[in-house]
């Protein structure tokens, strides 16, 4: 019976750290300044085309991307729906584009790396490479 509940309770915290995991995102950027971070409503204004203090440049994930629906519910606050609305309208009066797109975490990953300023939103247990740094980190 001990090692019945010893087991039980083993299994409840390593799947509820995955868990927890999985519904957890954090915000990179390739910047040679190590002591950036932003709040949210700092990383909620990069993504949406607002102004910070950073010359950052966001990224994102496609519409259909867990990281993604994840991120938009935490952080900008408002449906897929919404924000493409939000996108076709200051598209169509000239004022903003809407971040470029990634198919997936890894082509995202790539980019950041391979572009100083870039930001985007990644899963928070993936491994991050040292040259990026973690901005905002959504619990």
């Amino acid at each position: 019976m001990k090692k019945y509940l010893a087991c039980l309770v083993l299994w409840y915290f390593v799947f509820s750290t995955a868990a927890h995991a999985a519904q957890s995102v954090m915000v990179v950027a390739n910047t040679g300044d190590q002591s950036i971070q932003l709040n949210r409503q700092q990383v909620r204004s990069l993504f949406m085309g607002g102004v910070i203090p950073y010359q950052l440049k966001a990224v994102a994930l496609p519409p259909e991307n867990h990281t993604r629906v994840l991120f938009n519910t935490k952080i900008i606050g408002l449906t897929e729906s919404r924000i493409q609305s939000y996108w076709a309208q200051m598209r169509f009066t000239g004022r903003k584009r809407a971040p470029r797109e990634f198919e997936n975490e890894t082509s995202l990953l790539q980019f950041l790396l391979r572009n100083v300023g870039a930001t985007g939103y990644l899963p928070a247990g993936m491994d991050v490479p040292e040259q990026l740094t973690v901005i905002y980190t959504i619990p």
